[in-house]
């Protein structure tokens, strides 16, 4: 476990670094745009997502530097995400990663525009990608597909409408999460795929245990929902059933969570276990995932 969280802080310190250098080539203007762009950009956050694209890209046998302005461009889409899924008209959390959400700091005008230059950015930075040859279209369009109507937002937008129904189903649930969260670490995990030209079996297979990873983070964050507290997760808990959200909670009760999780845990080692790739790291952030506490 010692290696792995080194591999892990190493993988996301070297994010910040990538961040850090993106950033430096950026000045908003007004300057409140500029604030509130890089407030939630840099709040921290445990990076899930672009360390997963590093390690990917790093399995595949190519480098971080190949893939790191992808990583920056979909960890800029997570956190637009995040700001507008506190609003008061989403899901109304004051507070981010241990500090004012957005629209505390800034309001809620200046928050939606702050999520709405995050996604338009990243969306700039995939274009530029683009220009490296066929295999960055294909990396990029998958970003823009699991971002957008037909992904995340598509997810958002049955998370939004399930609220306090009665009638919500199994299925009403597994379409929130699999588009909702699912869809961005499919992005994660597939994205080295895509710009090494990996074999359509290897991007299959990548794709897949994306899929179940999201699932599975979805529902360890549901249960974290209950059974967490502030200062680990660094927002407000008990969100869920105090909105009556559609959650994994809602939908099985927490003991059979706790089981879906651990099947999902072994579908995803499954999955791994195919591939032609030394995956200790996958291996190991899979568990971890399923184990969280924060």
């Amino acid at each position: 476990m010692t290696d792995f969280k080194e591999k892990f802080d190493s993988y996301r310190v070297a994010f910040e670094n990538a961040l850090d250098e993106y950033l430096a080539s950026v000045s908003l203007k007004p300057q409140i745009l500029d604030e509130s762009f890089r407030y939630s950009l840099k709040l921290g956050g445990k990076r899930v997502r672009p360390v997963l694209m590093f390690a990917c890209a790093q399995m595949f046998g190519g480098k971080i530097s190949d893939v790191a302005s992808l990583a920056v461009a979909l960890e800029m889409i997570h956190t637009y995400s995040l700001i507008h899924d506190d609003l008061p008209a989403m899901d109304n959390d004051d507070f981010r990663r241990g500090q004012p959400s957005s629209h505390k700091k800034f309001g809620e005008g200046q928050a939606i525009l702050a999520g709405d230059a995050l996604l338009n950015q990243a969306f700039s930075v995939c274009v530029e990608e683009c220009k490296k040859g066929r295999t960055y279209v294909n990396a990029a369009a998958l970003i823009a597909k699991n971002a957008g109507a037909c992904g995340m937002i598509a997810g958002q937008a049955a998370d939004l409408y399930f609220q306090g129904r009665d009638d919500a189903s199994e299925a009403d649930y597994e379409f929130i999460v699999r588009n909702k969260t699912s869809k961005m670490f499919m992005s994660a995990v597939a994205v080295p795929a895509y710009v090494y030209d990996a074999d359509e079996n290897i991007a299959a297979l990548m794709l897949e245990f994306g899929k179940n990873l999201g699932y599975l983070f979805q529902i360890t964050d549901d249960m974290l929902d209950v059974s967490g507290d502030f200062e680990k997760l660094g927002k407000t808990v008990g969100k869920d059933a105090e909105e009556d959200k559609l959650s994994a909670v809602r939908v099985y009760g927490l003991e059979e969570c706790s089981q879906k999780a651990d099947r999902l845990c072994e579908l995803c080692l499954k999955l791994l276990s195919q591939l032609p790739y030394e995956c200790g790291f996958l291996e190991e952030f899979t568990r971890y995932v399923r184990g969280r506490e924060q």
